[in-house]
């Protein structure tokens, strides 16, 4: 794997940020202006995957970053979880609904496969370089 210097050279930072914007678009439609509250806390968790990938990866350490990007995946499942409200509430329809489920769902597998690798990585970060 080439060495990654910054986390918007991250595929799976990429990929959130994407659906960050998705999730965004979708409640600026005139329907979710009745729900600030839901509104808000589905775009605060969008966007909560894409920040702790970015903050766990400028903690230059690997076990902080691995522990961030358990917190990402955690939102990938708030979001999947706030999905269902909003189609079962008519918000999005079924076929919106079956879109972004899945690309959330990959999202979240591959931030499990990253935190995977980085597990079994033997380097601890730029913040540990004079101690390894």
């Amino acid at each position: 794997m080439p060495t990654i210097l910054k986390f918007e050279e991250l595929e799976i930072w990429k990929q959130s940020r994407e659906l960050s914007l998705r999730i965004f678009l979708l409640t600026q439609r005139d329907i979710f202006s009745k729900e600030y509250k839901f509104k808000e806390q589905i775009k605060s968790s969008a966007g909560s995957v894409m920040d702790n990938i970015a903050e766990g990866f400028d903690r230059s350490s690997r076990l902080e970053f691995i522990n961030f990007l358990g917190i990402a995946k955690g939102s990938c499942g708030e979001v999947r979880s706030q999905l269902y409200r909003a189609v079962d509430q008519q918000y999005i329809s079924e076929k919106e609904f079956n879109e972004i489920i899945s690309q959330y769902e990959q999202l979240s597998t591959k931030i499990a496969a990253f935190m995977i690798y980085l597990n079994k990585s033997p380097i601890k970060g730029q913040k540990f370089r004079s101690r390894q």
